[in-house]
């Protein structure tokens, strides 16, 4: 089994590369190297969660550790009881990905991921220890279902400051998702008036042309409905992206810079620091700059940004897919309490959130490309050194270059900001040539 721990778990093509007797055995490693004694199960609705939910419970109790399962709910969910009860966590999900794939996160007592060294200490497990625990036939809800997602969902209302969120038209688009369940009827007990539009799961249509991959119908929606604006949920709902009146895209750096300047003026953003990742926009650090409010950059994916939030006591970090966490208020990212931190701030500031996009940043014009790679590309990235460097001195402080592979894909990713997108096109072109060029020439 070729599959290891990724920037959010572990994910492959569902019962193809990502099979239940590994899943069992992955499980199995997990309570041996932690020590967990219970963890709390959840998947976000795909055909295959069943099926990969009765795996982890096998694996757990093969090692003498038992389970609660909650059956389909959102990801930061499992994170929340695992921070409020104390227990391990395990999601069955592949996040923004469709039904084809899946994939499993875990999390230790305290809603905290796993370390790199844990999740190298059972890869070796894995690689070197030989057991095949017998996958159980049943799996029973826990008789502590509801009242452990009561739990979660009165910790999200009580995040905000405003009484409700009366006047509000919000579309939400559930990604045929976790988030079905939840996220419209929360919002509606808030007060505000709620369009739900992708929230029937039928196991298939998981984040299919819906949620935060695919804003186009959210946004036709929110401009011929007249709402004030749209919500976008991933699959498992531990991310959100919105859409402005006018049927504009407002990305997790948008939603940083708004977050970012209204903490600072609450004088609840401390050290005045952001956590942020490489991929972030330019535009984003220069919004901030002017605001004297720091930024730290840390590698992509939310492990990262939870490390650093952790280590020094920060309050507010997130990268551009809408993975924001706010530490003071959940363990992880959590995409319906970022949606309610966004719409408690335009409750209270009586501030339309295209207004508020339009003056939190402006966004330097990027791109992103991707090169299929037949290998790791380590190698790749330096011999591209040379050519980057060369157009990043052109650059100076106008723009920027990152290139670097996938951690969860064979490709290499190229992104590039510059004044221009007349100029940020020409230059990714120029890499992606050059690029392709050597990786032919090395063929």
């Amino acid at each position: 089994m070729g599959l290891k721990f990724g920037t959010d778990g572990v994910r492959g093509l569902a019962l193809e590369e990502l099979k239940p007797d590994w899943v069992a055995k992955l499980a199995s490693a997990t309570a041996k190297v932690t020590g967990v004694k219970t963890f709390a199960i959840g998947t976000d609705g795909r055909e295959t969660g069943p099926i990969f939910a009765k795996a982890l419970a096998s694996g757990f109790v093969e090692e003498g550790s038992s389970y609660e399962y909650l059956g389909i709910v959102p990801t930061p969910t499992i994170a929340h009881v695992s921070s409020s009860q104390k227990i391990g966590g395990a999601v069955v999900s592949a996040s923004h990905n469709q039904s084809e794939y899946n994939g499993i996160k875990f999390f230790l007592p305290g809603g905290k991921k796993l370390p790199d060294k844990v999740q190298e200490e059972i890869e070796f497990i894995l690689q070197n220890e030989i057991f095949s625990p017998e996958i159980i036939k049943n799996l029973e809800q826990s008789e502590t279902r509801e009242n452990l997602i009561n739990s979660w969902t009165a910790s999200l209302t009580s995040s905000i400051t405003s009484a409700n969120l009366d006047g509000l038209l919000v579309v939400v688009d559930c990604a045929n998702g976790a988030a079905s369940s939840f996220a419209p009827q929360l919002f509606t007990d808030l007060g505000a008036n709620v369009i739900s539009i992708h929230d029937k799961p039928n196991g298939k249509n998981i984040n299919l042309k819906s949620g935060s991959t695919d804003v186009s119908i959210l946004a036709k929606t929110v401009k011929e409905s007249g709402a004030d604006l749209g919500i976008a949920f991933d699959g498992d709902a531990d991310r959100s992206l919105a859409v402005d009146n006018d049927g504009s895209l407002i990305d997790g750096d948008c939603l940083m810079a708004i977050f970012a300047n209204d903490m600072n003026e609450r004088g609840v953003l401390r050290d005045e620091t952001t956590v942020v990742s490489v991929m972030t926009n330019l535009g984003f650090h220069l919004a901030m700059t002017d605001l004297k409010i720091k930024t730290h950059v840390t590698p992509v994916g939310d492990r990262h940004i939870l490390k650093a939030l952790e280590e020094n006591d920060w309050s507010l970090g997130g990268e551009q897919s809408g993975h924001i966490i706010f530490p003071d208020l959940a363990s992880t990212g959590d995409g319906i309490l970022t949606a309610l931190q966004l719409l408690d701030i335009v409750k209270r500031s009586k501030t339309s959130v295209r207004s508020l996009s339009q003056s939190a940043m402006k966004k330097s014009p990027q791109t992103l490309r991707a090169v299929k790679l037949p290998k790791a590309g380590i190698e790749i990235i330096e011999r591209l050194k040379p050519v980057i460097d060369e157009i990043e001195m052109s650059l100076g402080e106008t723009g920027r270059v990152l290139v670097r592979p996938s951690g969860t894909e064979p490709i290499l990713r190229i992104m590039v900001e510059a004044p221009t997108q007349e100029k940020v096109e020409s230059l990714a072109q120029q890499l992606v040539e050059i690029t392709e060029k050597i990786l032919s020439e090395s063929s």
